[in-house]
């Protein structure tokens, strides 16, 4: 059995990670940086961990040093330590003492007695500084106050249970690929293997302990493939029939698109504007043994794009603010500023309307975001109306509203279904 690695390794490369983020960097790019080896799982759990904890930490550190840190390496290295002071189960003199040792592996040997003192000071007077940080709404929800007020004014009946879902560890969930093996058929399978799941949806599947996909059987026979149950429902409401001409637009990384082509057999076309990204999709189809007209391009410019022949259905899956996958990117809790709905706003209406264009008469176009804010949702939706009299909006058999916020289960969506005559 391989030994943990030492604790400061983690703290360092974890700081380096979240120094990262905090500079404005994504978490997903942070973290392709880090180095990799026996450390790397651990520090990329505590990176997590400290980004969906950072409300209370960073009221903590605000009051610890009350004249702030100016450099952005110790100041992570303070918030990784703190959280896991907060949430490791080592002695907490071991985590002072790794963290003042990390201090040294990440080339800030002069910050050790400060570090030391910061987080000593902070055991000390740990209940009174854990009650004004709790006092706090970021420190108690780990959100920003203006998503907290956003998502509170939005979502009045489940609000605060959204915001703790997003705080939460994801659930991993997996899509059978019923053209491969029958859902009951893969959860034998499972059992087989010692893997305990269960069938939480058609064709979804929720594993007990989430694993790499290196270990989850039948994925790389393409009889299954990651995605939440959330998403899992694209598919099955744009309700696509065999023959029909199916367009799946901002499609990368391809999970909605081969969803699409395991229910049917269409004609279907997947594009993306992200050219890194878009061979995700051929692989992900490769993988899966399925086909699809795949090509980068601009779904908000038909014209550059479209042969003018209509689809009979889709899929505008939109670029959001991610605020309902947040527990997967908890990042963009940090990164995103209020002013960035009504810019993914404004993007959203372009692309409905360029799209639009290219729905068949009779056809069904399917919005979706992972977004639980309303500028992105609901708004966008009653704009496109008001702008289009020709789009009835049809009803949906789940989520009723259209808005599905994240749980146990699933992650946070919004659909909203649309009938041109």
């Amino acid at each position: 059995m391989a030994l943990a690695p030492p604790l400061s390794d983690v703290l360092a490369g974890a700081s380096r990670v979240v120094a990262s983020v905090l500079a404005g960097r994504s978490l997903n790019a942070a973290l392709d940086e880090a180095a990799p080896g026996p450390a790397r799982p651990a520090l990329q759990d505590l990176a997590y961990g400290t980004l969906r904890d950072y409300g209370a930490p960073q009221a903590i550190l605000a009051a610890l040093a009350r004249k702030g840190i100016p450099d952005r390496a110790v100041h992570a290295l303070a918030l990784c330590a703190l959280h896991a002071l907060r949430h490791e189960r080592r002695a907490p003199h071991v985590v002072v003492d790794e963290a003042v040792t990390a201090c040294g592996r990440l080339g800030h040997g002069h910050a050790r007695g400060f570090i030391n003192a910061l987080l000593r000071n902070y055991l000390r007077r740990r209940a009174p500084l854990e009650a004004d940080a709790a006092a706090t709404e970021p420190g108690r929800l780990g959100y920003p106050q203006w998503w907290i007020d956003r998502v509170r004014r939005d979502r009045p009946l489940g609000w605060e249970a959204a915001l703790a879902a997003g705080n939460s560890r994801p659930p991993m969930t997996l899509r059978v690929n019923r053209r491969r093996i029958d859902p009951e058929a893969y959860l034998a399978k499972l059992a087989a293997a010692g893997v305990a799941a269960a069938r939480i949806g058609d064709c979804a599947v929720r594993l007990a302990t989430p694993r790499g996909v290196d270990e989850v059987p039948g994925f790389r026979d393409g009889e299954a493939s990651v995605q939440d149950a959330g998403a899992q429902l694209a598919a099955p409401l744009l309700a696509a029939r065999d023959g029909m001409r199916v367009l799946d637009a901002c499609a990368a990384p391809g999970g909605k698109t081969a969803h699409l082509a395991e229910r049917a057999a269409i004609d279907l076309t997947a594009i993306d504007s992200d050219a890194a990204r878009v061979p995700r999709i051929a692989a992900n189809l490769a993988r899966l043994g399925l086909a699809a007209t795949v090509r980068v391009a601009d779904a908000g410019e038909p014209d550059a794009w479209w042969d003018g022949r209509p689809f009979d259905r889709v899929l505008v899956d939109a670029p959001c603010s991610a605020s309902g996958v947040v527990r997967r990117h908890p990042d963009v809790k940090w990164l995103r500023r209020e002013s960035d709905l009504e810019r993914f706003a404004r993007a959203q209406a372009r692309l409905l309307e360029a799209l639009w264009r290219v729905l068949a008469p009779d056809g069904k176009l399917l919005y979706a975001t992972c977004s639980v804010f309303a500028a992105e949702n609901e708004t966008v939706v009653e704009r496109f109306l008001a702008r289009r009299p020709d789009a009835r909006r049809l009803a949906l058999p789940e989520p009723g509203d259209g808005q599905l916020l994240p749980d146990a289960e699933h992650d946070g969506f919004f659909y909203a279904a649309f009938a041109k005559p």
